[in-house]
């Protein structure tokens, strides 16, 4: 049992000092996730088997003390010499030999957008690209190589000892004591102009940014340095902005490259949905797909409905499912009878596919559902 713990407690150090710790990547993730597209949203649904995006957003991080995945380390940054003007940088970056964080995203980006590639390639790709579009908006994941991107820079913060580069992963973070939802809502304050500008610049632009941003960190923070509320005020500002963008580019980037996906489950037994004539529904072996607004124009016929789980609730006898928003706002609950309560406990805020009879239960419409084979985990076929 010691070992256990001690190989624990080794693998959460290791993890808590890589990049943007755990609540800076996971926050990234559910930026994102406010702005994928419907088809991008399935279509990484079916790629992740069921694990949640910002589940998957710490993955790249978490198998690096495996010795299969040694090589990634590299992938997670880039060395680069100070002073440079963006002409250099851009010339650096290109002429650079062997793998670093620019080469793993664009070879990432390369195999996700081949549907020839097996799935559980494209998989691991998508798990890069989620992981390696925040590394690329960390200021201290572009910086020197002499200090290992202020690895070797230590400094007091708080009163405790720590280094550069851990205080831009994750201590500033803390220190702000949000959790990474609260972080996703608070910082995905973006306009319109902003999220149409940010999608649209290249990946070079985005490590620009950050080695402009490390370039400032370097010029006022010095080995030995005590540093307090003061700095966390002036840089905190720099994260907010840096995680923001970094989620808002991830779903651009998502939404282009699965915009013609095809999906993959091959668990579904039904044959593909043909859309009804005023697109509202489709119909699925003679079921109705609809959409959860629309559950209570359906009361008494058989539907099959795919939307988030917001909250489940177990009555005993049976578990209430809540869509569309947590109860008591929910736009329609699904009942869970006989084995389909199984999976109550896995379903929490991830897409899945009922398939029930409309009923309605004190003016409120309800999808009965009392089987396994009425449920699809993460989802239906387009």
């Amino acid at each position: 049992m010691k070992k256990y713990a001690t190989f624990a407690f080794i693998s959460f150090t290791i993890l808590s000092l890589l990049s943007w710790g755990y609540k800076g990547h996971r926050a990234i993730a559910l930026i994102a996730q406010n702005h994928l597209t419907p088809k991008a949203k399935t279509a990484i649904a079916d790629l992740l088997n069921g694990e949640s995006i910002e589940d998957a957003s710490t993955w790249a991080d978490e198998l690096r003390s495996d010795p299969t995945y040694r090589n990634t380390s590299s992938w997670h940054f880039l060395n680069l010499p100070s002073g440079l003007t963006y002409k250099a940088f851009t010339t650096n970056i290109e002429s650079q030999k062997g793998d670093n964080l620019y080469v793993a995203l664009n070879r990432s980006i390369h195999v996700l957008s081949h549907d020839t590639n097996p799935i559980e390639t494209r998989r691991e790709a998508l798990k890069f690209i989620i992981h390696l579009v925040g590394d690329a908006h960390q200021p201290m994941h572009v910086a020197g190589a002499a200090d290992k991107g202020g690895n070797t820079v230590q400094v007091r913060f708080d009163n405790k000892g720590t280094n550069l580069h851990t205080l831009w992963d994750s201590r500033l973070i803390d220190h702000e004591g949000l959790s990474d939802v609260e972080m996703s809502i608070d910082y995905d304050k973006a306009t319109t102009e902003q999220i149409k500008q940010w999608q649209s610049d290249i990946i070079m632009k985005w490590l620009w940014e950050s080695y402009q941003a490390s370039s400032k960190i370097y010029a006022t923070t010095s080995t030995g340095d005590k540093l307090g509320d003061d700095y966390y005020k002036t840089n905190i500002r720099i994260i907010q902005g840096r995680v923001q963008k970094a989620g808002i580019r991830l779903a651009g980037l998502l939404n282009e490259l699965l915009k013609d996906y095809k999906p993959t489950t091959v668990s579904n037994p039904y044959p593909p949905n043909v859309v009804s004539a005023d697109g509202t529904y489709a119909e699925t072996a003679g079921i109705k797909h609809i959409k959860t607004k629309d559950v209570g124009r359906f009361i008494g016929s058989d539907v099959i409905v795919v939307d988030t789980v917001y909250s489940v609730k177990d009555m005993g006898s049976f578990v209430l499912v809540n869509l569309g928003a947590e109860y008591p706002n929910q736009i329609a609950t699904v009942v869970l009878r006989g084995d389909a309560r199984t999976y109550m406990n896995s379903i929490q805020g991830k897409p899945v596919s009922f398939i029930g009879r409309v009923v309605e239960y004190k003016g409120k419409p309800q999808i009965e559902v009392r089987s396994l084979n009425a449920m699809y985990f993460p989802g239906l076929r387009d």
